[in-house]
């Protein structure tokens, strides 16, 4: 169940009048403090309660705050002379020194040094600031480690799946070389049934030598032969 509107008026309990103020006071003073640091602006807030108690704010200092903001109504509310503007720029210059002397001290404080002339107070709420901006670190620090395994993951996916296509070629160059390896076996059981043939063919030659061995010593008996007629025929011519 949601909290009711409060309506802009004052409250007439004495009790709960207090209770908002406290509690609309440490708001406001929170949101001072958020802004100064995440805006780098220079804030000062003043509040004093209806019993008279002051409460305030500044991030650097309440006098240079105050005295900043004369300066700029004085400004705004008449022409700005040479004077006047060396003044200003003067103003400003101060003003950006103490900020960066502020910084410096509060950035020493943070490293844990120069921390003796520091309340109880101070020292609370220099731990509080340190456990915030741990648990920024951390968050940074886990968002960064998160994004880093996912995109290690996107990786790791996408080398699993160059391991699958790389093991499906392997795959189809193993079956080419085992067909490739039947064919050379195929061709060389070819070759050898037909160096055997040609073997057997050359024995069968082999039986037949002697036909041949006749043919060749027939030759010099018809030369012989054919010799003699032209002899006879010479001699025949000669006589006559």
């Amino acid at each position: 169940m949601g909290r009711g509107k409060i309506a802009i008026k004052r409250i007439d309990n004495s009790t709960s009048r207090q209770v908002t103020f406290s509690k609309r006071r440490n708001g406001l003073l929170k949101k001072a403090k958020e802004l100064a640091i995440l805006c780098d602006a220079e804030v000062g807030v003043i509040i004093f309660s209806s019993t008279g108690r002051l409460y305030d704010f500044s991030s650097s200092s309440m006098k240079s705050v105050i005295e900043r903001y004369r300066d700029a109504k004085c400004d705004t509310n008449s022409e700005m002379n040479p004077a006047s503007e060396i003044k200003f720029w003067q103003n400003e210059a101060a003003i950006l020194k103490r900020q960066l002397h502020n910084l410096q001290e509060n950035h020493r404080q943070m490293m844990g040094e120069e921390l003796s002339g520091l309340s109880v107070e101070d020292l609370q709420k220099l731990e509080n600031q340190l456990e915030m901006s741990l648990g920024d670190v951390r968050m940074k620090k886990e968002q960064m480690l998160v994004e880093e395994i996912k995109e290690l993951n996107r990786e790791g996916n996408l080398v699993h799946q160059e391991n699958l296509e790389l093991h499906k070629k392997v795959n189809v160059m193993h079956q080419q070389n085992m067909e490739l390896h039947k064919k050379v076996s195929e061709v060389e059981s070819v070759k050898s049934a037909d160096k055997t043939s040609l073997l057997t063919n050359g024995l069968d030659m082999g039986g037949n030598s002697s036909e041949h061995v006749h043919l060749q010593l027939s030759l010099p008996q018809q030369h012989d032969e054919t010799r003699s007629k032209a002899i006879q025929l010479s001699y025949f011519s000669f006589i006559a």
